[in-house]
């Protein structure tokens, strides 16, 4: 009975839809940006950092997962491309492009409270 229930479990995940599998996969944390000085630089992906494209660099997701974030504080939410690797500080769960971070207001702070979902995995 007990590989019937997990092949059944099985099927079911195989036949949700995308949305439904990534709907629940957020976190909440700290949020940055790239410094000027890395514009220009490639990323982890190959593609070079531009300062205009909305963009993140996150520690697992894979290339191309489109993220929502939100700022905690204004209510403010852009989607971005995951393209690098990072955020390689301590207690930081995203880093931003300098675009996506003006948009969500936290150029003048640096940082910011945030919470991420995943809106497309890839």
């Amino acid at each position: 009975m007990g590989r019937l229930a997990y092949l059944f479990a099985l099927a079911v995940l195989i036949a949700m839809p995308a949305s439904a599998k990534t709907a629940a996969k957020s976190e909440s944390g700290i949020a940055s940006f790239y410094a000027t000085k890395f514009v220009g630089h490639r990323t982890a992906s190959g593609e070079l950092l531009d300062r205009e494209r909305f963009t993140a660099a996150h520690r697992n997701l894979p290339f191309g997962t489109k993220l929502e974030v939100t700022n905690k504080r204004n209510g403010r939410k852009i989607v971005v491309t995951v393209n690098d690797r990072g955020p390689h500080k301590k207690g930081r769960i995203i880093d931003l492009s300098p675009a996506a971070a003006s948009q969500l207001g936290i150029t003048r702070a640096g940082l910011a409270q945030v919470e991420i979902r995943v809106a497309e995995l890839r």
